[in-house]
């Protein structure tokens, strides 16, 4: 009896380490709030991490070394002392290469339309139902774009439900008056990223993604020279992405996270292959064009 008890409770441990798809490290910092009792951060930094990490994001079965390392670093700029909180949000993600121990980065975004209500000892709750608080909104948001992304790095637009996900997300948080959610909030927040995910005409960029790093990165450990052969047949490909188009975010945020990478990769490459690369950065990039330039030295 001892032993089926025993073998139950091994059981319910090993689904719920499988049901979780996100290995999250969260920090919650004040520098600009007074005062020597800041508890209620703390407590605010652990719910966000059991939120993240504790549930089901994705719709197949993630083992734990496969989790995918991100971070939420919260920075609050304003607190009422009470239950109203501000501040911005900076949130990374990255996947590893295979046969390496280099990890790419995926995402690296900074939300700085972050105001919620949080008490002390309070449980988050979301459902895709419906807009619980905006606390929740946001990390499910983002959740889901990190699971997006991370699918869509290994299998071609496999992050189209993710991204349909974020935009339900989108879709329920209309009905909330935060900032952030709505099309005219600014070209830059997260209605604007999700637009572009769910839109075709960014569809080359997502294609590129997944080449870049399934036939790119994935192959340079065993042979640098081939996967960066790849990746140079597919960079024209960044040319075609119209960054004129209203409310184009991500192509900045696909620039903010793989720009020093790209310059990394291609400084090692010879000097026709570098100069190459250079001149289709610097016309699909021009905004991070003085590190494309370091390419011709």
């Amino acid at each position: 009896m001892k032993t089926t008890i025993l073998y139950l409770i091994l059981t319910l441990v090993g689904l719920r380490l499988a049901a979780q798809d996100l290995n999250a490290r969260v920090q919650v910092l004040s520098p600009k709030i007074s005062g020597s009792n800041k508890r209620i951060f703390k407590t605010l930094e652990t719910a966000m991490k059991d939120f993240l990490n504790g549930r089901k994001w994705s719709a197949d079965p993630i083992l734990a070394q496969e989790r995918i390392d991100c971070n939420f670093v919260l920075n609050i700029t304003n607190w009422d002392g009470s239950s109203n909180f501000s501040g911005e949000l900076q949130v990374q993600s990255s996947r590893p290469v295979y046969s390496s121990t280099y990890s790419s980065t995926l995402l690296n975004i900074n939300d700085k339309d972050v105001d919620f209500i949080y008490n002390e000892g309070q449980t988050i709750d979301y459902t895709d139902q419906s807009f619980q608080s905006n606390l929740s909104s946001i990390m499910a948001f983002y959740a889901y774009i990190i699971v997006g992304l991370d699918y869509d790095t290994f299998s071609l637009y496999g992050g189209s439900p993710y991204f349909a996900n974020a935009q339900t997300v989108i879709t329920n948080a209309q009905t909330g008056s935060y900032r952030g959610w709505k099309a005219f909030d600014g070209n830059i927040n997260r209605y604007w990223l999700a637009e572009n995910l769910n839109n075709k005409v960014y569809a080359p960029l997502r294609s590129f993604l997944y080449d870049y790093h399934r036939n790119g990165l994935d192959i340079m450990a065993d042979n640098a020279v081939k996967g960066r052969k790849e990746i140079s047949s597919i960079l024209p490909t960044l040319q075609q992405v119209d960054r004129q188009r209203v409310g184009a975010m991500l192509p900045l945020v696909f620039y903010t996270a793989k720009s020093d990478e790209l310059v990394s990769l291609y400084s090692k490459a010879d000097p026709q292959e570098r100069l190459q690369a250079m001149n289709i950065l610097l016309q699909a990039d021009p905004a991070n064009g003085n590190k494309y330039q370091t390419l011709q030295k």
